[in-house]
Formats: structure tokens, C-alpha cells, sequence
């Protein structure tokens, strides 16, 4: 497989967005899929129909919240880890990590944190520390490993269309931030930012104010690499027409290719 293609896509309740996934998947056709806001049990995650689409899926599931899935197609992804270590009291349904097509791949729902401050908040910068120390861990095997997820932090202020109205959103709290650049700081690439370092590019445009039509969005789902897979990157993109669609989810995939044959090529993308 000379090009390996990884997506990251928040698709907001995967029973009601069925048929978009499965548009989706037809016609971008990713090599590895990371799903977040699954909104579903385990017994109802439709892994018949995505099967029916050629992929195999591992996921976690959980009644009306949360849900991280990853899709491979081709076949099942080998599932390598279920749940973020450091809390074995937290039962949330966040993060999963599997094998796929010679790459180690978490796919991560990090939390939202709002209203901060509050409790919701100070679990969010907890889950953080959690998945910082556990990043550094995956970072030191030297694996190629790909970070992939609705992070729920606007790293930037090139990174939201207008950080004025959301100042207050836990989003954007040098807290947040600065948990986000301290993962960086470990060795990871932010992939979409590499490719498209002066852009505005965005990922997620809330259902309130028009903010879809007015292309008023914001940055927030990420596809971190390790060191060892940064020189593979060729392009990035994110696929704007899923979020145009009927009942769509406020998010739109964002993905990267790998060129595995180890040599980087310039490259862009967008669609």
C-alpha cells in the first residue's frame, strides 16, 4: 500500500448520520476511518452495514454519549488498546487504538469541558494529563503512530473564525491550550497545520447563527503524528461537502495520506 489513507470524522450519532457515513465512505473511500460521538450501544452499532461498505470496525460504545470507533477496510482493525490508562474509575468511552495497515492508530474523543469552571472542566484538563502521559509512552516505542480525534481545543486564535464570542468556552482556556501544546512539544505533528501553515482551514461549524453559511468555523479535530511517520505526510485535507449535507453533523472529516513508501512528497489537498 504505497498511499495510506487515516480520517478523523465526529459524526454526532452514528445511527442518525448512517446514510452520510456510508456516502462518505463510497466516495473518499479512507484506508483507516477514526469515528467519534458514536451516541450508541455496543449492540447497536451498525457493523453490518459497514461491513456491506467493505470495512471491518472495532468500537466502544456508550447509551446516548460519547463512542469512538475505527474503521479499516479491507478488514478488522487488530484492536491494541480500549479505554485511556490512568483512571481506572473513569468509564467514559473515549478512546480506542488499534493496528491497521502498518500504523498504531488512537482514535480519541477528548471532553468537551464545558461550562467551565466546573467539574466538566477540571475532567477535561485530567483526561488531558492522561492522554499526554500515555502519548509520550506510544512516542518512545518508536512505532509510527497516529493521534487522531475530535480534541475539543481551538489550539490557536487561526484556528476559529472569531475568538471574541467564545472566550468564555473551555475550547479555548490557556488551560486547554496549553495541554495541547505540551503534546506537541513531545514530537508530534499537527498534520493539518504542516500542510496549510498560513491557511484558515476548520473542521466543525456549530448549527447556531448561520455559522455553516458564513463559513464561520473552528479547528478543533486533529491528526497528530509521531516522529517517526512526520516524513510520510503528502497531503491533508478536509472533506467540507459532508458537513453540507442533509442533517449533517456538525463536523466535517478531516484526513491525511501517508506516502509508506517512506519518501515525502509535497502535496495538498481539500475537497
Amino acid at each position: 500500500m504505497p498511499t495510506l489513507k487515516i480520517a478523523t470524522f465526529n459524526i454526532n450519532g452514528i445511527r442518525a448520520r448512517l446514510p452520510a457515513l456510508l456516502e462518505w465512505l463510497q466516495r473518499e473511500a479512507p484506508d483507516v476511518a477514526c469515528l467519534q460521538e458514536l451516541k450508541s450501544t455496543d449492540a447497536a452499532f451498525p457493523i453490518d452495514a459497514i461491513r456491506a461498505a467493505g470495512y471491518g470496525a472495532i468500537w466502544q460504545g456508550e447509551k446516548s454519549w460519547n463512542g469512538v470507533a475505527i474503521l479499516s477496510k479491507g478488514g478488522d482493525p487488530l484492536e491494541t488498546r480500549r479505554g485511556l490508562p490512568g483512571d481506572d474509575a473513569d468509564k467514559q468511552s473515549r478512546y480506542i487504538e488499534a493496528a491497521v495497515h502498518g500504523v498504531v492508530v488512537g482514535c480519541l474523543y477528548l471532553p468537551n469541558g464545558n461550562p467551565q469552571p466546573g467539574p466538566k472542566f477540571d475532567y477535561k484538563l485530567a483526561w488531558f494529563e492522561r492522554l499526554i502521559d500515555y502519548a509520550g509512552k506510544l512516542l518512545a516505542t518508536g512505532h509510527p503512530v497516529v493521534l487522531a480525534g475530535d480534541y475539543n481545543v481551538v489550539p490557536t486564535d487561526e484556528d476559529i473564525y472569531n475568538p471574541r464570542s467564545w472566550l468564555k468556552d473551555a475550547l479555548l482556556q490557556p488551560e486547554s491550550r496549553a495541554c495541547y501544546r505540551r503534546l506537541l512539544e513531545q514530537g508530534w505533528t499537527d498534520a493539518l497545520r504542516a500542510v496549510y501553515p498560513d491557511e484558515r482551514i476548520y473542521t466543525f461549524w456549530d448549527y447556531f447563527r448561520q455559522h455553516w453559511q458564513t463559513n464561520s468555523g473552528l479547528r478543533i479535530d486533529h491528526l497528530l503524528l509521531s516522529e517517526s511517520l512526520a516524513p510520510t505526510l503528502r497531503s491533508a485535507g478536509v472533506d467540507r461537502w459532508v458537513r453540507d449535507m442533509a442533517q449533517a453533523s456538525d463536523h466535517a472529516p478531516a484526513w491525511i495520506e501517508l506516502d509508506m513508501g517512506g519518501r515525502k512528497r509535497a502535496g495538498r489537498g481539500g475537497r
